[in-house]
């Protein structure tokens, strides 16, 4: 089969990006640009200020994939987009450009699933290693800043088929990262800041408990059971009880102090956070992130056991998270379940992913419509 071409538009939160890749396994062109700068100050992302960001950035980052790629709008086979979940607003961006593209140049258009473009991003590269052989049943855990789900995935054809089998019940584990930064004054993200302060700090000196989910999700209600138990995270217990930590201990003064020492600093480094934290606020975060950790993994391989998964994909921007993946490493060696990960980069937004994900669409011929629309709340099966 002759090579094919897919030029990628990812735009569903703060990053703007643009990729292509190469029959699904080799990126040749793969641009981002972050917002951080611009939400820093307000300690999130602000839905308006993104959809502004990536009308500014949306055409040279796009240009820039290109360039790198040594390819031309012409020399692209179809065209793939990020149709949701994410922010209405920023996803109707890169859709509104990519079906500009497709039309005017009669190539075909493809939809992709965010968190679908998640999975895949672990499968680009695994492909890339030597005698790779993916093993099944596959279950895959996508953990960032707005979603914590666990999918059962299975592949019919050259089509992919996915079954959530869990899901946050309230805050995404990198939900809670950022707002637990906030909450100590360290800012956003918060996700990276936790991870690197955490190795200073005495994980073992808060127990954080974990709420025990026997009940049904409430959006559940009406619908039958399961046929399998359901493996659900909670994380806005965790951040409440981080809250009444800094309240009970008088933290306030010192994490005031701490967010307008960092406020002054350009570009802080991590020497500058740790400088900034007392051994109490570090013990605080490292007890907050083996809390997470631990609850991410235990629920995962609980699942894993329960539906005989050989395969673990681990994913999503909290993916990148050093004390995760070394968790996870130790505990599926023990299990026997093979474990994998994206590298870094490819852990958080990108569209590499997203071109990724659409090989497969591609070749089973599954193109989109130029009536296509934004699903900010759009489901993966």
């Amino acid at each position: 089969m002759s090579e094919t071409y897919i030029l990628g538009i990812e735009s569903s939160c703060d990053e703007t990006a643009a990729a292509v890749v190469r029959s699904g396994e080799e990126i040749v062109g793969n641009v981002v640009a972050s917002q951080i700068k611009t939400h820093s100050p307000y300690g999130g992302v602000v839905p308006e200020l993104a959809s502004r960001e990536h009308l500014r950035n949306i055409v040279p980052v796009v240009r820039g994939s290109l360039q790198q790629s040594g390819k031309t709008l012409n020399d692209i086979d179809a065209f793939a987009v990020t149709r949701g979940p994410g922010l209405a607003g920023a996803l109707l961006v890169g859709i509104s450009y990519a079906k500009t593209l497709a039309w005017t140049l009669g190539k075909p258009l493809i939809a992709v699933n965010h968190l679908e473009g998640h999975i895949h991003a672990v499968l680009l590269e695994a492909r890339q290693l030597p005698d790779f052989e993916l093993r099944f049943p596959v279950l895959s855990l996508v953990v960032s800043g707005g979603h914590t789900h666990l999918y059962l995935a299975e592949k019919i054809g050259t089509t992919w088929r996915y079954q959530n089998v869990g899901h946050t019940r309230d805050d995404a584990a990198g939900e809670a990262y950022d707002k637990v930064a906030k909450l100590v004054g360290l800012g956003y993200p918060g996700g990276p800041i936790i991870d690197a302060l955490a190795k200073f700090g005495d994980a073992a000196a808060i127990k954080f408990p974990f709420a025990q989910l026997k009940h049904r999700d409430r959006k559940d209600h009406g619908k039958p059971e399961p046929e399998q138990p359901q493996f659900d995270f909670s994380y806005s217990g965790i951040k409440t009880a981080v809250l009444r930590c800094v309240e009970v201990e008088g933290m306030l003064p010192k994490v005031e102090a701490r967010r307008q020492a960092l406020l002054r600093l350009d570009k802080p480094t991590i020497e500058d956070y740790r400088a900034a934290c007392d051994q109490k606020t570090l013990n605080l975060i490292a007890s907050f992130q083996r809390a997470i950790v631990d609850d991410l993994v235990s629920k995962t391989l609980l699942a894993a056991e329960s539906y005989g998964v050989a395969t673990l994909l681990i994913t999503g921007g909290v993916a990148a998270n050093s004390e995760l993946r070394a968790t996870f490493e130790r505990r599926a060696a023990e299990e026997g379940v093979q474990v994998l990960f994206p590298s870094r980069p490819l852990s958080t937004d990108n569209a590499a992913m997203i071109a990724a994900a659409a090989y497969p669409k591609f070749l089973a011929r599954d193109f989109a419509g130029l009536d296509l629309s934004a699903e900010a709340s759009l489901q993966l099966r």
